[in-house]
């Protein structure tokens, strides 16, 4: 591999830069939403998923300690390699950084929502605009600035949390949690999709293998010990708000964190729960923005895309081109209103990409033997297949209930078949000119 990425990241940076996209929007935004779907039982919702994310993250803490785990690409990397092809995986990598950009205009814009309503007004849009421009700046400046603002972000998070939860176990009426299911098996059942949108971005971190250090020892164990601790934060936030919170209030409540809060927190502790949901967004903004153009990196290696995108300047160690183009697409999306035609398959996106990863590696002794062989990681092979199976049927069953959404499936057809397109053009271009190249070499022979 030939890029100019430097390992600026250790241990610390790669905890904030996991628990800061997971302890982000999803549990501020969506708590509420799965709550009136099923009641009390959203509680329940986040423990199970949280074993089908736990055993999806096997599979990336398996790859990671083999030598693709000193590189960027994520499940790009992973998936072509196992599989030998680039088509797929390709179309895989084009959606997933659809979803991200998308999600990064969508965090914008609710980080513009929370700081109007903490500061009492201003342009929404150009808060936004503003937002995603800062954190540009940051991440062509060099990956040790994203880390070290993740990190700083992340404790003021932490201190929110730590006020929302630590009194808050006081107050709660046991009474709020009845009925624990509202609408039955299949109002719970149908949280679990949005509740999942919480969890979503974890992989994230496997982006970041070509700026950690040490990353084949490091990441397969941040993985697995940064879930099981978001899960038990996600678990106390919610026994928290439900039980402080009735039904009434949370039937209305927009951030029911927050209003959570101000039933038992003085106005200034009740400021920085509100604060720590601004964090949430920002540390969510700052993952996010670094994904896309560690893909384009891998990509143009392996060139299905221009050599020109994956680029990383010498002087800061950054892919400043691939930066450039996901701020101007983000910016886009958030001019033009929309949002929704790159958000709506972020989920369902992802979900497809776990599958195909977690079956990359039930197949990789089989396909690609000698990767097998340089895994490192100490996860029993009968460990490796469990997980991987649970993961192969827990995103199944997400998909299955995603897949009721008619104008869902018409998004996910509508892009998949644009990145088909750039793949085989792309593709035709590249068989073109090694044709080319081949029959000058023959002249001058």
């Amino acid at each position: 591999m030939s890029h100019n990425l430097r390992r600026d990241l250790g241990t610390i940076e790669s905890y904030a830069a996991l628990l800061g996209v997971l302890i982000g929007a999803g549990i501020f935004k969506v708590t509420g939403t799965a709550w009136q779907l099923t009641g009390p039982s959203v509680i329940l919702g986040y423990l199970v998923l949280a074993v089908a994310i736990l055993a999806t993250s096997v599979p990336y803490s398996v790859f990671l300690s083999t030598p693709l785990g000193r590189e960027p690409g994520g499940e790009y990397t992973h998936i072509s390699r196992t599989f030998g092809g680039r088509g797929f995986a390709f179309v895989g990598a084009w959606l997933k950084v659809i979803s991200y950009v998308g999600a990064m205009a969508f965090l914008a814009r609710a980080f513009a929502d929370y700081a109007r309503e903490l500061f009492g007004g201003g342009n929404a849009m150009l808060i936004s605009v503003g937002l995603l421009v800062f954190f540009y700046a940051i991440h062509v400046a060099g990956v040790r600035w994203f880390g070290r603002l993740q990190v700083w972000m992340c404790i003021v998070l932490g201190i929110s949390i730590v006020v929302l939860v630590g009194p808050g176990l006081f107050f709660i009426r046991l009474s709020n949690y009845r009925p624990f299911f509202t609408h039955g098996f299949g109002g719970f059942a149908e949280s679990l999709p949005p509740l999942f949108f919480a969890y979503c971005g974890f992989e994230s971190l496997a982006q970041t293998a070509g700026e950690v250090r040490d990353s084949t020892r490091r990441l397969p164990a941040i993985f697995l010990r940064g879930i099981t601790a978001t899960t038990v934060i996600y678990v106390l936030m919610c026994v928290v708000a439900f039980g402080v919170l009735p039904a009434s209030r949370l039937r209305v409540a927009d951030a029911p964190m927050a209003e959570a809060a101000a039933r038992y927190l003085p106005f200034g502790a009740a400021v920085l729960v509100t604060i720590g949901a601004i964090m949430a967004l920002t540390t969510s903004v700052n993952a996010t923005m670094l994904v896309p153009s560690r893909i384009a990196i891998m990509l143009a290696e392996d060139r299905v895309a221009p050599r020109w995108i994956g680029r990383v300047s010498v002087r800061t160690g950054t892919p400043i081109i691939g930066l450039t183009l996901t701020l101007i697409t983000a910016l886009l999306l958030l001019v033009s209103g929309q949002v929704s035609l790159a958000l709506n398959i972020a989920v369902f996106a992802l979900v497809v990409l776990y599958l195909i990863h977690s079956i990359a590696l039930l197949l990789l002794p089989k396909l690609n033997r000698p990767l097998y062989d340089a895994v490192t990681v100490r996860i029993p092979r009968s460990v490796q297949v469990i997980a991987a199976v649970v993961s192969i049927g827990s995103m199944a069953a997400i998909i299955a209930l995603q897949l009721r959404d008619l104008a869902l499936i018409k998004l996910v057809v509508v892009w998949s078949v644009i990145g088909v397109a750039l793949y085989l053009v792309r593709s035709r271009g590249v068989a073109d000119r090694g044709t080319a190249g081949g029959v000058e070499n023959a002249e001058e022979t």
